[in-house]
């Protein structure tokens, strides 16, 4: 099959390109790109008014399988991230049980074939079991093709294990993926402690929770030259610390998700479960600092931390609910929103953000449009707007604090190695 995207901006941030070009592809890679492209036997995909970037790449998600599947499959999950945009998701090992083994490293790599939408990599947890005792057999892990480790959902709170696993994944050049989070701390928590956790009754996390494990992780990277990635960075003095760490030039990266540069600590004042994640919304100064981290690259990656729940986990009280929410499917229109058309981020800052930074943390030779590579290709417009209802999602889940909102960012067409995966309706 042969596509000829035409009139749009095409935006390669790997390539430093943003410019009106047209977008041959044929036999699923990228022929060619340059002006007034013609070929009879293509279909025109007219992306006026649109951008063309490559395909996004999400290096934070939770699919849920194996284990949670009412919630979330491989299957459902990556038809959410390609009406998403996104083309290559990297997904948790908080699954029952953790993927902290080859078998389950492969069974997540076939059940992404068999399905056939979005190339899913697994993520390798740093523990058996995710326990926290003892490391996972690392090397197997790599070997299976696990792009990374993590024990997402806790923090490895034995210093001396996260210090042989830093070693261990330096040797397999991989990173380590640390949800940044102090047990005792956080406590009971369910929201950030302050104000509204007062106002609110209900009990908080401090931030120093996150920001003691964000400088002792620091300190182990620095200790062992291994490669540490942040995920979730939600307060001023986490940044703070990544600011340190990259002054010290340690091989420390991190990222942020959109909730935390679109959302605060406020939005709980109705208790709507749909606003209860971990990390908690912090403070309103909190999200501003974070979205000048994005624009100073001190956060190099935005990570959508999709984290689907069935309505029996949500619906409950506040105190009981689950933390967290679906996020593949409004990332582009809250990146849009709240970064692109405000002037925060450039058009290839932000695209940057989800497509070449991601892919280099994770080793992955994606991210970018280039000839002879695979066409996986978005064709977005950042000023259509787009309205969030349930019917919206293409997850198993719709636990999402966005619906009912109007934002601007509608994705187009999704192309796969040449093969169009996802259309909007109304393009």
């Amino acid at each position: 099959m042969k596509l000829l995207i035409k009139n749009g901006i095409v935006v390669d941030p790997a390539n430093k390109t943003e410019e009106k070009l047209d977008v041959f592809v044929a036999n699923g890679k990228i022929f060619k790109i340059g002006r007034s492209i013609s070929d009879r036997d293509a279909m025109i995909i007219d992306a006026k008014n649109c951008i063309v970037s490559p395909g996004f790449i999400d290096m934070h998600s939770h699919f849920r399988e194996p284990g949670y599947e009412y919630k979330e499959t491989i299957e459902s999950g990556s038809r959410a991230a390609a009406k998403g945009g996104y083309t290559t998701v990297a997904c948790m090992p908080n699954t029952s049980p953790a993927i902290d083994n080859q078998a389950l490293v492969e069974f997540i790599n076939l059940k992404s074939k068999q399905v056939g939408l979005v190339d899913v990599h697994a993520i390798g947890s740093i523990t058996k079991g995710r326990e926290g005792k003892e490391l996972s057999p690392i090397g197997e892990l790599v070997k299976a093709g696990a792009v990374a480790i993590s024990d997402d959902g806790s923090s490895v709170m034995n210093s001396e294990i996260l210090r042989r696993a830093l070693e261990y994944a330096k040797m397999f050049n991989i990173p380590v993926i640390e949800h940044c989070e102090d047990p005792d701390l956080a406590g009971e928590g369910v929201m950030n402690e302050g104000y509204y956790s007062t106002l609110l009754g209900l009990k908080g996390i401090p931030k120093a929770a996150e920001e003691v494990i964000v400088a002792r992780d620091i300190l182990l990277a620095r200790e062992t030259g291994g490669r540490l990635h942040i995920a979730h960075v939600s307060t001023e003095g986490s940044i703070e610390l990544i600011k340190w760490a990259k002054k010290q030039g340690l091989n420390v990266t991190a990222e942020a998700a959109p909730h935390h540069f679109s959302l605060d600590e406020s939005t709980l004042k109705d208790y709507d479960t749909n606003f209860k994640m971990n990390p908690p919304l912090r403070t309103k100064e909190d999200v501003k600092l974070i979205r000048k981290a994005l624009k100073d690259n001190v956060i190099e990656v935005i990570a959508t931390d999709h984290a689907p729940h069935a309505e029996v986990d949500k619906r409950v009280e506040f105190n009981n609910a689950a933390y967290g929410i679906v996020g593949l499917e409004t990332a582009f229109p809250l990146i849009c929103e709240y970064l692109i058309r405000p002037g925060v981020l450039s058009l290839s800052q932000a695209i940057a953000k989800i497509t070449v930074n991601p892919a280099q943390i994770l080793n992955l030779k994606k991210g970018s449009l280039a000839v002879d590579q695979n066409a996986d290709i978005v064709v977005a417009n950042v000023d259509k707007e787009v309205k969030i209802t349930r019917d919206f999602f293409a997850s198993r889940s719709t636990n999402s604090p966005f619906i009912g909102k109007t934002l601007h960012g509608s994705v187009e067409y999704v192309i796969k190695k040449g093969k169009i995966i996802y259309q909007n309706a109304q393009a």
